[in-house]
Parts: C-alpha cells; sequence; structure tokens
C-alpha cells in the first residue's frame, strides 16, 4: 500500500499543517498553480514530489503541463486544467474517451470535488481543491489516500482553514 497526500492551488502558500497530515505519507503529488518554486523544493524534500505546471505557472518553470503513470496498479493522470465531469476541458476530453485512466486528477478550479465518471469506465475524478490563499475559495482543503493492488482507498479530505 502506498500513501498519497494530494494538494493543489498553493499559489506560492505552503501551509506548514500540510507536513503533518502528509507524515504517513509516501509521495506528495501537486495538481499545478504551484507558484513560487520554493513551495515545490519544500515538498520535494519531504517526500517524493510529482508536480504539474499550472496556469500561473508555466512562464516561469519547467513543470511538465500533465503526467500519465501507473503506480501499484493505479493508472493516474494528473493535469491542472482538466474541468469535471461531464464538462472535461476541451483539450483533454478526447483523451479520457479514448483511454480513461483509473484515476483522473487536476486542480484550478478551487473546488474540492471526489466523484466517479459512469460515462468514462467508473473513472475516479479527483479534485483536491485550493490549499493556498489566493483565489475565490473560502476553506483551504487538501486530500489523502491510498492506492492499494489497483485502487484507490481511504480517500480522506482535511480542511487546512479559511484562507
Amino acid at each position: 500500500m502506498i500513501r498519497i497526500g494530494l494538494l493543489s492551488d498553493t499559489h506560492s502558500y505552503l501551509d506548514p499543517q500540510v507536513f503533518t497530515y502528509f507524515a504517513d505519507c509516501d509521495e506528495v503529488w501537486h495538481a499545478g498553480d504551484v507558484g513560487l518554486l520554493t513551495v515545490a523544493e519544500e515538498l520535494r524534500a519531504f517526500r517524493p514530489l510529482r508536480i504539474v505546471s499550472g496556469n500561473i505557472d508555466r512562464a516561469t518553470s519547467d513543470l511538465p503541463a500533465s503526467l500519465r503513470f501507473t503506480l501499484n496498479g493505479v493508472d493516474v493522470w494528473m493535469t491542472h486544467i482538466g474541468g469535471t465531469p461531464p464538462k472535461y476541458n476541451p483539450a483533454v476530453r478526447p483523451l479520457l474517451q479514448q483511454n480513461p485512466p483509473n484515476l483522473f486528477i487536476c486542480g484550478h478550479s478551487h473546488i474540492l470535488k471526489v466523484t466517479r465518471d459512469p460515462v468514462l469506465n467508473n473513472m475516479l475524478f479527483v479534485n483536491p481543491g485550493a490549499a493556498g490563499k489566493t483565489g475565490f475559495h473560502q476553506m483551504r482543503t487538501i486530500l489523502r489516500f491510498s492506492l492499494d493492488n489497483g485502487k484507490v482507498l481511504a480517500m480522506e479530505a482535511i480542511e487546512l482553514g479559511k484562507k
């Protein structure tokens, strides 16, 4: 079993609580809009990091726009602007329809959402909301979960407090 800590939209602010909540995680994943690259460096020093760029990151970083990988039997695709079921971003929709992953992760909306898409092979759609203090969201959120033999288990939504 592999424990994952997932966050997005830090916008240059990394709440110290993240390190406490992710203390038992094997990896940390960031779904874009990192802001200052020092946020990525702090996370990378803490745990192995998988990270994608967001719309505020593209001009200042060489972070990938998306990642597609398999970990502990789970096919994962992470990108920043993915939309939401059934209204996916037009750039990703045909790829999702052609070859849906088990787990599709995006950020950008600042809205925490975890749901299954029955149209796309029961794919699990996950957006951890926003962990930073910039944006229209009221509550800062992160997610924690496990990957075990092809299954996503023990999904936990964590509130970090108001922005």
